[in-house]
């Protein structure tokens, strides 16, 4: 699928694209909601229907992904609750394997991810993959969403990257729609990011299922 001499430079995704996206859909659609329902003696069916307009509103902005955000409007200790459910994080399959390969000679390896810090250093913490990357970019670092142009632009401001050999993989669809807009040549989707709902049929960028898809053409690690 992809001429990896053609790529110097990998941007990829967090939640969804190297973690299980069941740790945030559960911990958003199920386990906030019982904990809102809790603390303002609703139902689980009423706290689901106050908060799901209020999620939706945000959706594709800085805010949506802000721990801090969230704290305040719900009046929920939303980084401690990520904290008891941290169990819940998970490595999609063949993601360590790849991360290995994908270090060839010269190529930059970027982890860039809307996640709050607060969340991202929790699942570092839990999973430890932060050792394979060159840079670390939240974009609450840059006050900007990768949902908007702005942000890529200041990405390139600070880490230089060329948009003609950059790679991103990203499960949002409007995600890569940015990147795609932007200039960056190389985009690939996930087709699987939660691993207890279905496969998603993507016709608009080329998709994969898991990271073995994309080794192809890659030289194999060397063994010890």
């Amino acid at each position: 699928m992809l001429d990896w001499s053609n790529i110097e430079t990998v941007l990829l995704d967090m939640d969804g694209t190297l973690l299980d996206l069941n740790f945030d859909n559960h911990f958003w659609q199920e386990f906030v909601p019982q904990r809102f329902a809790d603390l303002h003696q609703l139902s689980l069916i009423e706290a689901k229907q106050q908060l799901q307009p209020r999620f939706k509103a945000m959706e594709g902005r800085l805010e949506w992904y802000c721990l801090d955000y969230w704290s305040t409007e719900l009046q929920l200790n939303i980084a401690g609750l990520k904290q008891e459910l941290a169990g819940l994080i998970a490595v999609h399959p063949h993601v360590v394997e790849f991360l290995d390969a994908v270090r060839g000679p010269g190529r930059r390896l970027l982890l860039v991810t809307n996640a709050h810090r607060d969340s991202l250093n929790l699942k570092m913490q839990k999973t430890c993959l932060q050792q394979f990357f060159d840079e670390i970019v939240s974009s609450h670092d840059f006050g900007l969403a990768k949902e908007q142009q702005g942000f890529w632009q200041t990405l390139q401001d600070y880490h230089l990257f060329e948009k003609h050999s950059t790679l991103l993989v990203d499960d949002s669809l409007a995600v890569l729609r940015s990147a795609q807009e932007f200039g960056i040549a190389h985009l690939v989707s996930i087709s699987k990011p939660d691993s207890q709902a279905p496969v998603r049929e993507i016709t608009e960028f080329p998709a994969v299922e898991d990271f073995r898809a994309l080794m192809a053409g890659l030289p194999p690690v060397a063994s010890a």
